[in-house]
Parts: C-alpha cells; structure tokens; sequence
C-alpha cells in the first residue's frame, strides 16, 4: 500500500535523513555564538564582580576555595578567614578556577573576564554536541535550528557570560557524553546493531567523561546507570559489551578514587564527592521550609551558623544539620511531600525570587520558563508516540535528572544541564506542528 502525504511527512521529522547524516557541522554557529557570548560579557561588563564581603560574589564557595588553592593552604576555606579542609563543593570548577587566579591574579577584573570568556567557550561548545545530538534523533532542519537557540538565546548564555560557577562546564560535559553515548549505541546510523560502535576505547573515554561530570556536579551521577545501560540494551553482542561496561566502571572508581581518598584523610569519614549534602537538605527541609532554599540560614549569610560550621568542623556540622532534617521529615512525611511538590512545581515553572526589576519584567522571565518547560515536555510526549531514536533515553533524562533538586532545593540554574535537550524537543514540536498544518492545509481538495 503506498504511504500517505501525511505518513512521508511526518517521518521526515521522526526519522534521522540518512542523506544528511554526514554533514559537517557548520561551525559559523559556533563562531558567531563565542562572538556574541564575549562580546556582550565584555561590552556590558558583566565580568566586574561587586567586592563587597570581601569579593564574596565572586565565585562564591568556589572563589574562595581557589584562593585558598593559590595561597598555598590547599583545598579550604568556603566561606570566611581559614577554616582548613573542605569538601563543600566538587573540585573540578575550583581547580579551574585556581588556575586563572594563579595566571590573571586573585579577584581581579582580568580574572573574571578570562574565567567568564572560558565559561563562554564551553557554552558554544556545546553547540556542535547539540547539533550532532539532533542529528542522530531527528534532521537536519532540528539540529539547525536547536543550535542557533543555543548560540543566540539570551537565556541559554546568562551563565556562560555572567556566572562564575559550574553551571556551563557541566552541560558542556553532559552533552558530550550524550554524543559519545548516541555514537556507542549507533543511534541514526541505519543498517547498525546496537552497540555496534561501542569500543573499548569509547567505553574509556565515557569513564573518563563521567568522572568529570561527577567532579563538577555530582547530582547527575543518577542518570550514569541508565546511561551506561541503555548502551548495553539489545546488543548482540552483550557479553563482550557487558565486559567492556565493567572496565568503565573500574576506570570511573579509580578516576574517583584519588579525591575520595584526600576527603579521608582530611575527614576521617568516607566522603566520596561533597559534603554539603546534610546542610543543604536542612535549609530545604528544615523548620521553616517554604520550598525554597533558606539561605538566610546558609553560613555564608548566617554568623551563627558559621561560627558552628568553624567550630563542630564541616563534617560534623554537615551530619548535624543533615540529622534535624531527617528527623523532621521522619516525623512529617506529609510535610516533605508537599515541600517536593512545591519544588517539583518551582522546576518546570520558574522560581520567584526577590528582584528590583519591575513586576512585568519578572512576568516575562517566569512565561518565559514555563513556556520553554512546556514546549519541552510537549516534544517528549510527541517523542515517545513516535517512537523517535533514543526516546527512552530522553525519557530518564527529564525523569533522574530533577529528583535530588525535589527533594532538596531547587534553582534555576540546577535545569542548565537539561536545557539543551528541552531545546531539541521544542524545535522538534514546532517541526512536527509545522509539518502537520502543511500537511492539513494542502490536502483539504
């Protein structure tokens, strides 16, 4: 039976374009993004940090923990005077962050142009992962018009040219392991067995990938298992694949093992990446949580707490904290569900925070982020009713990704990771509406 108009259209959206696969990336995208991105981080100067609270704002937790790196007392010191060993944060970012502080000086404006101008370069590089990414799932026209989001979005940029944290890096990483992933499995590759590409050597190099993921935000170390697995799924050849998923594991252990073994020496406890989790779960949870992190009561804000965060020591005063929460939350179950509800609520739609912009600047900033969470989650269900390549693996994306955020706290930035592929979706919604009105309105005779 001959396919319909409306069938052979609808598949040129839901099916990779074999014809297109080998196309090169067209890398004006990418040049015009880092163009744009360090254009306006310079001609806004966006990288001229406050310095009040001593250039707190300055990285924050992470600025301080490099200075303390490039002043010579080591991996210390989150918040104020020397406080000794820290795991407060991953380590990744603030080794970086220590070598730009080394090379440009501590706290200076050529400092934070040149860390703002790297964030910036890890943002556009994600770009090509995007396109590469659409590509493989979708067309070409997906992968267009998802990387030009990317690139030109002021809100895909804000943290590449205005934040100095770990939000860029991050998503740069987590894309590229998505590419690496879509390559193993022989994602949009016809005629290729799963798993079919996936090598000793890529199956190292997706080690390696998450042990930088996990040393700059651990939080998405929930998504490893299915990653890893979703690889091995319907291979043939699953014994050698399932051998080779066994040498990745080994290589992400011993990629973890050295910083593991630095927090207990300097702990005395197994802290295998941060030790932050105890207090960050009782400014989510505890006595008079609202859903939103409680950062009034947060040592850096709080003298109180910091002269108990310098006393007990950062292990302990994390365990203690950690240990009012829990009980809390043993005691109100009720309490806590709702509170996960709010923040599950705060995820998708945008959080309100206080600002001294006007009401309907805040508006448009929060329709703006509910616009883009539905157009996102709209694009996966389409995803998952067309059966497109990899839908399960976006699927455990949207859902691993939020949990810890749930049930802790919850922020804007903390979504920067899954935004790329909430961008794809979106295109590929708008692509497949785009196609189903042509295919309405021509074939009305």
């Amino acid at each position: 039976m001959p396919e319909s108009s409306a069938d052979s259209t609808f598949r040129s959206v839901d099916a990779p374009d074999a014809r297109s696969f080998g196309e090169r990336f067209p890398w004006v995208i990418f040049w015009v993004a880092l163009f744009v991105r360090i254009a306006y981080m310079t001609l806004a100067h966006t990288y001229h940090m406050r310095t009040h609270w001593d250039h707190f704002e300055f990285g924050y937790e992470m600025g301080r923990i490099a200075r303390s790196l490039v002043e010579g007392y080591g991996f210390a010191s989150p918040f104020w005077g020397h406080t000794g060993p820290t795991a407060w944060v991953p380590p990744l970012y603030p080794w970086l962050l220590a070598g730009v502080f080394k090379v440009c000086g501590i706290y200076t404006p050529l400092a934070a142009w040149t860390i703002l101008a790297i964030n910036s370069i890890f943002g556009a590089f994600t770009i090509p992962a995007i396109w590469r990414i659409a590509m493989r799932c979708f067309n070409r026209k997906v992968a267009v018009w998802a990387a030009w989001i990317w690139a030109l979005y002021p809100a895909a940029m804000q943290y590449d040219v205005k934040w100095v944290w770990t939000m860029s890096l991050t998503c740069f990483l987590f894309m590229w392991v998505w590419v690496l992933t879509l390559k193993m499995r022989g994602t949009g590759e016809p005629g290729v067995e799963p798993a079919a590409n996936a090598t000793p050597g890529r199956w190292a190099l997706f080690a390696v990938l998450w042990v930088l993921i996990a040393l700059s935000n651990p939080s998405l170390c929930l998504f490893l298992p299915v990653n890893g697995l979703w690889i091995l799924w319907g291979s043939p050849q699953w014994k050698k694949q399932l051998a080779y998923g066994v040498m990745a594991a080994v290589i992400f252990t011993a990629g973890l093992a050295p910083w593991t073994y630095r927090n207990y020496l300097v702990f005395h406890h197994f802290v295998p990446l941060r030790s932050d989790f105890g207090v960050e779960l009782d400014l989510g949870d505890g006595v008079g949580a609202t859903g939103q992190l409680m950062e009034y009561n947060h040592p850096f804000e709080s003298p109180i707490q910091f002269r108990l965060y310098k006393k007990m020591g950062e292990y302990k005063y994390s365990k203690w904290r950690g240990s009012i929460a829990k009980k809390l939350i043993a005691e109100k179950p009720v309490r806590f569900l709702k509170l996960c509800l709010v923040r599950f609520f705060f995820y998708w739609a945008g959080v309100t925070h206080p600002s001294n912009d006007k009401w309907w600047v805040e508006l448009g900033r929060s329709l703006n982020f509910q616009f883009t969470s539905v157009v996102g989650l709209l694009g996966l269900a389409l995803a998952l009713r067309r059966k497109v390549p990899a839908r399960a693996l976006y699927a455990w994306a949207f859902a691993l990704l939020p949990l810890i955020y749930y049930a802790v706290t919850v922020h804007a930035r903390f979504r920067h990771s899954l935004e790329p592929l909430i961008t794809i979706l979106g295109v590929y919604l708008f692509q497949a509406a785009e196609k189903s009105w042509k295919v309405r309105w021509f074939s009305r005779d």
